[in-house]
C-alpha cells in the first residue's frame, strides 16, 4: 500500500475551523499518525500481542474508533482462538470506507464487521477484548464515562480494555516539557512550524486531554479493579484495564 505524505497544513489556511476526520485526513492518515503520535507502531504491534494472550474462544472483540483498521488487523493476525468476531467502529465514513478496503486486502479466519456509527450507540456483549486507541479524547467529557461503563459491562471475566490517549499532566513543568518534546518529535519527522501550529489550532476544541489519574478514576468508576499504564512516550500512552 502506497502511503501518501501528509501535506494538509503545509500552506496557510484562512479559516481553520475544527478538526474532522474527512476524506483528506483519511487519505494521508497512515503517514500523519506515524509522524504525529510517538510510539504508535509499537502500541499497534503490542495490541496484537495482547490479543494473543487475552482473546477468548467464542467471543467478540471491539475496536472502537478503528480509523483505518490498524489495531483490528494487528488483533486479527494474532488471534489463536476459534469462533471469534471483530467489530470495528468509526463515525467517519471516509475512514470506514478505507478501513473496509484494508480489511478486505488480507484474508484471515476471524471475520471483521466494519460499522459507521457513534461508539456511544454501539451495543456490546460477550467481549474478551475492547480497544479504544486514541478515541476517547475525541468524545465529550460527559460521554467518556458512559462508554467505559458500557465496555466494562460488555467484557467477560478476564477480558481486557486497551485505552490509548494523549495525556495531560498536573505538574506544569512536566506537562510543558512533554508537550515541547512531542513538538520536537514532529519537527524531527519533517513537520514545519506552520503545520504544527495549524493542526494544533484545529484540534484544540475537539481533542480534550485528561490526566492518567482521571482516566484511572473513570475506569475505577466503571468497575475495573486492575489497571495501569503499560506504555508511554512523552505525553502519549496506553493503559490496560482487566475485568
Amino acid at each position: 500500500m502506497d502511503i501518501k505524505k501528509d501535506q494538509l497544513f503545509s500552506t496557510p489556511i484562512d479559516k481553520l475551523g475544527d478538526w474532522t476526520f474527512d476524506d483528506k485526513v483519511a487519505e494521508v492518515f497512515p503517514d500523519m499518525v506515524q509522524r504525529s503520535v510517538p510510539g504508535y507502531s509499537n502500541i499497534i504491534s503490542m495490541i496484537g500481542m495482547l490479543a494473543e494472550r487475552f482473546v477468548q474462544p467464542n467471543s467478540m472483540i471491539y475496536d472502537l474508533g478503528c480509523s483505518l483498521g490498524a489495531a483490528t488487523l494487528s488483533i486479527r493476525r494474532n488471534i489463536t482462538q476459534d469462533n471469534c468476531q471483530i467489530i470495528a467502529v468509526d463515525n467517519s465514513l471516509p475512514m470506514v470506507n478505507r478501513c473496509q478496503k484494508h480489511i478486505d486486502a488480507y484474508k484471515a479466519k476471524t471475520p471483521v464487521k466494519v460499522i459507521c456509527e457513534d461508539i456511544c450507540n454501539i451495543p456490546m456483549h460477550n467481549a474478551s477484548m475492547v480497544v479504544l486507541n486514541f478515541t476517547l479524547q475525541f468524545l465529550t467529557t460527559e460521554n467518556r464515562q458512559q462508554v467505559l461503563n458500557n465496555v466494562y459491562q460488555a467484557l467477560n471475566p478476564n477480558g481486557i480494555l486497551v485505552l490509548s490517549e494523549k495525556f495531560s499532566f498536573n505538574d506544569t513543568t512536566i506537562n510543558e516539557l512533554l508537550f515541547n518534546m512531542h513538538h520536537d518529535f514532529k519537527r524531527a519527522n519533517g513537520y514545519s512550524e506552520l503545520e504544527i501550529s495549524q493542526k494544533r489550532n484545529m484540534l484544540e476544541n475537539v481533542m480534550l486531554t485528561d490526566t492518567i489519574e482521571t482516566h484511572k478514576q473513570r475506569l475505577t468508576n466503571a468497575g475495573f479493579k486492575h489497571m495501569d499504564t503499560w506504555f508511554q512516550c512523552f505525553n502519549f500512552g496506553s493503559i490496560i484495564a482487566i475485568k
